[in-house]
Order: structure tokens, then sequence, then C-alpha cells
């Protein structure tokens, strides 16, 4: 336990702090610095590691792997544009270092943050004894308000030898490279390892149990996406997940659903996450607004229980760390702010970091046609740099979702080299429901990819209720 150096703000009602936030992730930090810039007495507890999640054993470390995988699928494209770079060979224990230099890092700004703006830091555990009353470690506090940000832990199915597997945290403390991988799971993380691993130099095979991975994205990108999985070499087992793991030595033996028998040096079990909620003593304060392991809230994000709150991952809405950091602060700025405002849970943009990425904001052309008219653009085309390369699965698809009748953009998707950085700006006129004409006014950057999303003058169809004959 540890506090840094006391707020000059005096708690009010009688409590020992105006707010106290139960977990150092990106929600809990971001509600903890906004909440005492406002001038709250703020204590903040943290019993793993500061910027949860997505600094520690998500985004972060994912997305720098990413980027290692990438360059050595662009030294091999060099020799198309006459460079030789001889034997391209990557050393894990490089990348493992100089990505847990940067983790450490990050995580020691989110501390030096809070203690920046007088927050009171515990490094422990919390648990609720009462409706105002937190146990910190050794010591019993009060707040008037509670703010419940303890975030999620990967699922560990119950099957036969399910603990010869990993589950995704694990990728992160190994240090070797496995050579041969079964990855199960057909979601972010499960694409995301995959495609990384198999950039690094692991044979890997990915298996999911639907006919198609990301469920929720739109349809044509998720089967853009198992094709491109494909090409680059991953093998798919779709509609297949383990249903026994033995051990043969090191070697881990996977009997799959279809009766498959798949060997592996590494099975890595990404089959989602579920809220950290258990030993919270949520009871014991009377918050009872409970589905399993979420916490369900109300439209201010508040439990049955009114000053206690529930934001992040907890309460299972979009489990995305921008998501959770507008909450934060959005919920931070209502209760000590001076303009109480909401973060809209409509159109976030996401995105998927395989080989080539995914980008998506809005509604789905499924979801798009269940509503009415929508008119479908779309364009699929070979990158400028890959009509030189020749790599396999690197063609572009980008996809407009409009409505048929106000002409107003109500989704955007693609698959391709950049899209996460193209979508961050397209997500501006979907969330502010731009129209297709006036995105067709927009002078595209020629040459790029991204000049498709503004220059796309046909449909490609109409879809719908009530929708026209294309």
């Amino acid at each position: 336990m540890s506090a840094t150096h006391s707020p000059t703000a005096t708690p009010s009602h009688g409590h020992d702090f105006d707010l106290f936030v139960i977990g150092g992730g990106s929600a809990g930090v971001r509600t903890a610095r906004v909440a005492a810039n406002h001038g709250a007495k703020v204590g903040i507890a943290e019993a793993r590691f500061w910027g949860g999640t997505c600094v520690n054993v998500g985004c972060v470390p994912k997305k720098l792997m990413v980027q290692a995988a990438e360059y050595g699928a662009w030294a091999r494209d060099g020799a198309a544009f006459g460079w030789s770079f001889g034997e391209a060979r990557h050393d894990w224990p490089t990348l493992v270092r100089a990505r847990d230099m940067e983790v450490a890092r990050l995580s020691g700004i989110y501390r030096r943050l809070l203690e920046g703006v007088g927050a009171e830091v515990f490094e422990c555990h919390a648990r609720l004894i009462g409706p105002h009353e937190i146990q910190v470690g050794a010591r019993k506090v009060t707040a008037e308000r509670i703010v419940i940000a303890t975030g999620g832990h990967p699922i560990r199915p119950d099957f036969p030898g399910a603990e010869h597997a990993f589950i995704s945290d694990d990728l992160f403390t190994l240090q070797e490279r496995p050579k041969r991988v079964l990855m199960v799971g057909g979601g972010y993380i499960g694409l995301e390892f995959a495609s990384l691993l198999h950039g690094l130099g692991s044979e890997v095979t990915l298996a999911y149990r639907q006919p198609l991975p990301l469920r929720g994205f739109d349809e044509e990108i998720r089967q853009a996406a198992a094709e491109a999985l494909t090409a680059d070499g991953i093998t798919i087992l779709a509609g297949e997940s383990p249903a026994e793991i033995t051990l043969n030595g090191e070697t881990r033996i996977v009997r799959m659903t279809s009766g498959r028998v798949v060997e592996a040096d590494a099975v890595f079990l990404a089959l989602g996450r579920v809220p950290n909620t258990g030993g919270l003593g949520l009871e014991a304060a009377g918050v009872t607004s409970l589905d399993g392991p979420v916490v369900r809230t109300d439209e201010n994000h508040a439990t049955n229980v009114p000053h206690i709150y529930a934001i992040g991952d907890v309460n299972d809405r979009v489990n995305l760390t921008p998501m959770a950091t507008a909450v934060g602060h959005a919920l931070a700025d209502t209760l000590f702010g001076t303009r109480p405002r909401h973060a809209s849970y409509e159109n976030v943009p996401k995105a998927v970091f395989i080989a080539p990425p995914i980008g998506s904001v809005g509604l789905t052309e499924e979801e798009a046609a269940r509503l009415g008219p929508v008119e479908i653009f779309t364009s699929r085309f070979t990158p400028m740099r890959h009509t030189i390369t020749r790599r396999e699965g690197r063609r572009a698809l980008m996809k407009l979702v409009v409505d048929a009748e106000s002409g107003v953009l109500l989704g955007a998707h693609m698959i391709g080299e950049d899209s996460p950085e193209i979508m961050q700006g397209i997500a501006v006129a979907v969330a502010n429901r731009l129209t297709k004409a006036q995105l067709d006014t927009t002078i595209g950057i020629h040459p790029t990819a991204a000049e498709e999303f503004v220059t796309m003058r046909v449909a490609t169809r109409h879809v719908g209720k009530a929708a026209k004959a294309a």
C-alpha cells in the first residue's frame, strides 16, 4: 500500500474519499484522474498492474508483436522491388525484451499520472464491506461514491486436458516461440494471435466453432478475413473445437470435436473474457444488479445502489479500451464537473489487427437491412504495393452501408493494409451522420487506398425491407 501525497480537496459527507475506484485499468484510471482534476478527493486500488489488460496483456503488447511480424513480410516483399536482405531470421528474446520494457514504461506512466493529480494510490486488493465501506489491504476506508472498474479475465473452458493449454495472457510470458500452435477461438484475440504468431514464424492452425470468424462483424468482411488468413498460410478448422488434450512428452495431442487429431507445441484458448467481479464483496454493499459475473447498470452506469457505479468490461457493453476511457471520463465529469454528459455506445469504431487488418464502424449490411432499404457500395482491389509483390491474401475490400432514403452513412467496413488508420477518419463521418453525397464531394488523395471511400459512385446492390431490385 502506498500513497504519494495527500490531495488538497476535503472529502464531503464525513467520508475518507469523495470517490474510491476499484481497478487501475483504462476505465478506472481515467475516472480517478478526471475526478481528482475536478477537485475530488480520490482513492484508487489496483492489485495486479497499472494500465490493466490493455497496457499489460492486451492491446499494447499485442500491437507491438503484430508490428514485429510485419517486418518479416516486408523483408520478403522487398525482393520484388529490388531489395536483397539475405536470410530473414527472427529473435524472439529480443522482441520480448523490447516489448516488456515498453509495457513497463507505460504502466509506470499510469501510476505517475494518478500521483500527479493527488489521488491516493493503493497497490493491493480492495473489496466492499458495506454500501460506503471498502477494505483496502489492511485498511478500512469510506467513500461517498464508488466505481467498480476491475476489467475482465480470459475464459478457461472445462474439458479433459484443458490445463495443458494456455489462455491469452500467457502469450506475454512465453520465453520461446512455439513452433506449432493450435489457436482456438474465432474472435479478435484468436485471429490476432494466430496471425502474429504465424508472421513470426510459427506453424499455426486456427479452430473456431462458427462457419466464419468474427461473429458480429459484417458477413462480407468475415468471409474476406477467413480467405486472407488461409492465403497467408494459416490452416483453418471451421466448425471445430477441442474435445480433449493429452500429452506426448512436450507435444500436445488435441482431439477435436470432429474426431480430427492435431499435434501442437502450444494450444491457446482464446474463447472470450468474463468480468472480474469475484471477491469484490458486491453483495455486502447491497449490489444485486448482477447477471452472473456481469454488473448491470442504468444509463448513468449506476448499479441498483445509486452511489456505486460499474464501468468498462465489468458491465459488458462495448468491451474496448477507448470506450472504457470515454465512459470513465464522462462519469467523472458528470459526478464532479460542471457538464453532465454520456459517452455514446453507438458507432464505436473497432479494428482487428490481423494481416491484413480490419477496420469497422457502424451498422453491418445485415443489421442495416433489417431496418429498411439500404444501398451497399463495395470496392475490391489489389493495393498498389501488391501489384508488384504478388503476395496472396492482400486484396482490399472496402464497403459503405447507406440508408437508401436519406443517404445517411450507416456503416463503413474495410479489410486491407492501413484499414484501422483509415477507419478512424471515416468514423467521424459515420458518427456524425454525414451523407454519401457529402462523402462524394470530398477529393481523394491519390494514389491511396483510402481514396476509394470517396470515389465509389455506383451502388453494388440494394438490400433490406422494401429494397429495389439492384
